[in-house]
């Protein structure tokens, strides 16, 4: 892949989008994975010898495009890390859902992931999950929203928005009305948190994605 969207990067940090339908991680696909792909980058441009380390502290669906940070150190992955785990990284994502949705709300469920199935669903035995949403706009019983995220469970958005009867445009997975070949549409629009080493905060964001549905909701950040 020669055309990856570097959108920040020094001795610490690689801030990135992920283009869709490629794994983060290698898997039983046996594809080629973003992450690896992101060290061939690093390995080569800075003609690195012997292993490049590069930390995955957070993950996005395969489907699924958007910003991702990465680690460049241990040192940078583990306080990443720490901020996922005290909620001090902030993700917001764009997603289109199917059906004239309310203009806010906050979905609170317990999600238990099948790992047989790789499903998730909702269940009292499962982990706490949180997200916040408003409503950008709606045409044809398309409604595209922002989504915060508190928590960051496995298919957190797809699982909770499906379950209240909203589910994502062209989710083959939680929209039983999805289209064959249609993309997701969930895209990873923006990033906060503190430097790992300045503790500066930083936030990265991109536009709204031209391909469909999202073009149908106006070109640019909103």
């Amino acid at each position: 892949m020669n055309n990856i969207n570097i959108i920040y990067e020094d001795n610490h940090l690689l801030v990135v989008e992920k283009p869709i339908n490629i794994p983060v991680q290698e898997d039983s696909s046996e594809d080629k994975d973003f992450l690896n792909i992101l060290k061939r980058y690093i390995k080569e441009k800075y003609d690195k010898k012997g292993n490049v380390y590069l930390g995955l502290v957070h993950r996005l669906d395969r489907p699924v495009g958007g910003i991702m940070v990465f680690a460049k150190t241990s040192k940078s992955a583990s306080r990443l890390s720490e901020q996922i785990r005290s909620r001090k990284l902030e993700k917001k994502y764009y997603a289109v859902v199917c059906g004239n949705i309310n203009n806010s709300g906050t979905l609170k469920d317990k999600l238990l992931k099948d790992t047989k199935l790789n499903v998730v669903k909702i269940d009292e035995k499962g982990k706490e999950a949180i997200l916040h949403y408003k409503k950008i706009s709606d045409i044809n019983n398309l409604s595209l929203i922002e989504v915060e995220l508190e928590t960051g469970r496995s298919h957190q958005i797809r699982v909770q928005l499906s379950n209240y009867g909203f589910p994502l445009y062209g989710d083959q997975k939680y929209n039983k009305k999805a289209v064959v070949g249609q993309q997701i549409a969930l895209y990873a629009k923006e990033l906060c948190f503190y430097h790992p080493t300045t503790n500066k905060l930083l936030t990265f964001s991109l536009d709204l994605p031209k391909r469909t549905p999202f073009n149908l909701f106006g070109k640019g950040k909103i």
